[in-house]
């Protein structure tokens, strides 16, 4: 090969290597892309199977807590019934010899009947809600359940709401739930451990701005074991980093599925990097109260 490289003239043994360096680069380039939409797949893949766990555990709170409540109730139903029961054995012992102390003994056992009944109503009435809360989907209500289970998996969350909550049609409740839940999951897998993330809640007289700010590029420097002025020195930033951040176009699966959801409802989706700090995310309904039923829907398709 060397041989026959020294009998080609100069040009040519350029334009070949020149030909072998593309072909490398082709390669190169056509591993990075491939492992590219491999990571995209795997990343939307991750975040699929985190809000399904994260679905299941607020089901399973949910239900773990209805289960104790019908526990509770069911041992009252049964010492309800033991009491029918010896209420009904004394009647049958004095009917003959005292009829008008087995006519009082009927009458309490008649309203022990009615409390028993009422108990088992109460059980199965439980019982029932938890049928369709399972086959609910979550909303606004579970967004504690949700702040427990992101606190159990590391997160520390503080929680603020001002104004007078109102009600929303349940795919606008869906929809906020789903970009709380998106934000906080974020916060976690980037933030790590120990990232504190503060959500709150503004209602106005016609809207809604849900706003999720964690601190999870500090939580990093915090677990390399830094004192406060190493944090400090590890997190610091300059004008160039805000102007990055006030104008980077952030992209991700999980950002535009948050984006999605919001406009369906007429909401502003806004999320950036906040230099030394962490991440933010910031959600406007301007006029959430009347329009979260059909905002932004072609009713004429």
């Amino acid at each position: 090969m060397a041989e026959w490289l020294q009998g080609e003239s100069a040009p040519t043994v350029l334009i070949i290597a020149a030909g072998v360096l593309l072909l490398v680069l082709a390669v190169l380039l056509w591993l990075w892309l491939r492992a590219a939409r491999r990571l995209r797949r795997t990343d939307r893949d991750w975040i699929s199977a985190e809000r399904t766990r994260i679905d299941l555990e607020l089901s399973l709170a949910e239900q773990t807590g209805r289960l104790g409540i019908v526990r509770e109730l069911q041992d009252v139903a049964v010492l309800n019934v033991s009491r029918l029961i010896t209420q009904a054995e004394g009647a049958k012992y004095t009917v003959e010899s005292d009829p008008s102390s087995a006519s009082r003994v009927v009458s309490a056992l008649v309203e022990s009947g009615r409390e028993a009944v009422g108990d088992m109503r109460r059980v199965l009435t439980v019982a029932r809600e938890g049928e369709s809360v399972s086959s609910r989907q979550p909303g606004l209500q579970s967004a504690r359940d949700l702040f427990r289970v992101m606190r159990d998996a590391g997160l520390t969350i503080v929680f603020d709401e001002s104004g007078e909550r109102y009600e929303l049609k349940p795919g606008a409740e869906l929809a906020i739930f789903r970009i709380l839940q998106g934000a906080l999951a974020n916060a976690l897998t980037h933030g790590g451990t120990g990232t504190e993330a503060k959500v709150s809640f503004s209602w106005t007289r016609d809207g809604l701005q849900l706003l999720v700010d964690d601190d999870g590029i500090r939580a990093k420097a915090r677990r390399a074991g830094l004192d406060a002025d190493g944090i400090n020195r590890d997190t610091a930033y300059t004008i160039d980093d805000d102007l990055h951040a006030l104008t980077a176009n952030l992209t991700g699966a999980g950002l535009t599925q948050m984006k999605q959801r919001a406009e369906l409802y007429g909401g502003v989706f806004q999320a950036r990097t906040v230099p030394g700090v962490g991440f933010s995310v910031s959600v406007i309904f301007p006029a959430l109260r009347f329009h979260n039923g059909v905002h932004s829907v072609n009713l004429s398709r």
